[in-house]
C-alpha cells in the first residue's frame, strides 16, 4: 500500500507543528523546512485545519499550531481522514466489475492485511513520532 502524497504531507505538517511547540510557524516556513509545495501545503492545512488538527491564526504575527495535543492525534485515524480511497483493489468497491469477485478470497486477504495495517496506525500517536526530536529539529533546520 502506498500513501498519497497529501497524506504524507498531512504528516509532515503535524509533526513540524509538534517540533514547533509554542510558537506559529507559517506555511511558507513549512513548506521551505521540507522544500515542499506551498500551494499543495495550503490545500493540506485547510484539511487539517476543518479536521482540528491544525489552529490557524491570521493575521500579523499569525501562523499555525497543533489543536491537539501530540498525544491526543492518532495516526491511523489521521491517514483515514487523509486519505481519499483506501480500497486496495476494485474489489472494495460495491460496483466492482470484476467477474471473479464472487469466488475471489484475495478480497478477504487484502482487506485483512488493510486492517492489520490500520491497527498498527492506530496504536502511534504523534507524540510516538517525536521520540528522536532533537534529531528531527536539526534535520528540519528548527532552532
Amino acid at each position: 500500500m502506498r500513501l498519497t502524497r497529501f497524506t504524507d504531507y498531512s504528516l509532515r505538517v503535524l509533526t513540524y507543528l509538534a517540533l514547533r511547540d509554542g510558537e506559529l510557524p507559517t506555511i511558507k516556513e513549512i513548506s521551505d523546512a521540507y522544500g515542499i509545495s506551498k500551494n499543495h501545503l495550503m490545500k493540506v492545512v485547510n484539511l487539517l485545519t476543518r479536521l482540528k488538527y491544525v489552529t490557524a491564526q491570521r493575521g500579523p504575527g499569525g501562523g499555525l499550531k497543533l489543536g491537539r495535543a501530540p498525544a491526543e492525534i492518532n495516526l491511523g485515524k489521521v491517514i483515514r481522514e487523509t486519505e481519499e480511497e483506501l480500497a486496495l483493489v476494485e474489489c472494495f468497491d460495491s460496483s466492482s466489475s470484476c467477474t471473479i469477485t464472487p469466488a475471489c478470497q484475495i478480497k478477504h486477504v487484502l482487506n485483512e492485511a488493510l486492517q492489520a495495517f490500520l491497527d498498527v496506525l492506530d496504536s502511534y500517536t504523534l507524540a510516538t513520532m517525536l521520540d528522536d526530536s532533537e534529531q528531527l529539529k536539526v534535520l528540519l533546520r528548527i532552532a
